[in-house]
């Protein structure tokens, strides 16, 4: 991932954070006919290792997982929030004129070594811990336990695991730190307007954390 110094995060638990608030990933393989990639929902176990410890499931019936059966490297990526910057809000379109538009965003790529893990028990601990991290905010969570159980061994045999130990993670927050201190106030300001069309409350507290760094 290209990575310029002043949006470069390191910050592992900042890189943490933005996979548990956004847990969709996008998981890439390398095929023997090009490379593969599916959305899934994993689950982040941060004190399984060092980096901490991706776990996911699929469908049996999708053949991605045969091409990491060996061990393979794979890639994941989490997209954190994103938008359009436009450049009416920088302070050189009045002065100068001399502004492009461009786009900020969040995103923590993780490499790591795959198996594949066949086994009901794992799965059902993996799909458990995937469900909590979604349903305990609701007033009456749901859980697994509450579909019947012959139903949910019937689901689990149509599944497989995943699990990653990551080896490098790489966070890239784009906010605008490469502007003066006043377009970043201007950026936040404008991206946390609801007037505007491009407005984005979680860019906009994005932008003003990356400013008091300043």
């Amino acid at each position: 991932m290209y990575q310029p110094p002043h949006f470069r995060e390191d910050d592992l638990s900042v890189q943490h954070a933005l996979i548990r608030s956004h847990p969709l990933g996008l998981l890439i393989t390398a095929a023997a006919d090009g490379p593969n990639a599916n959305l899934l929902p994993f689950h982040l176990e941060a004190e399984r290792s060092e980096k901490g410890t991706l776990q996911v499931h699929m469908s049996k019936a999708n053949g991605q997982w045969r091409e990491i059966a060996d061990g393979a490297m794979v890639l994941i990526v989490f997209q954190g929030p994103e938008t359009y910057v436009t450049p009416s809000w920088y302070a050189a379109k009045q002065e100068t004129g001399k502004v492009v538009p461009t786009w900020n965003y969040a995103v923590v790529q993780v490499r790591g070594v795959a198996r594949v893990i066949d086994d009901g028990g794992w799965l059902r601990t993996q799909i458990g811990a995937l469900t909590r991290d979604h349903e305990a905010a609701r007033p009456a969570p749901w859980a697994v336990e509450d579909a019947p159980e012959d139903f949910i061994q019937a689901q689990i045999k149509g599944i497989i695991g995943v699990e990653i130990e990551i080896t490098a993670i790489d966070g890239k927050w784009k906010a605008s730190q490469n502007r003066p201190v006043t377009d970043m106030e201007r950026v936040a300001d404008g991206l946390g307007d609801p007037g505007e069309v491009h407005a984005n409350a979680d860019m906009a507290a994005i932008v003003r954390h990356y400013r008091a760094k300043r």
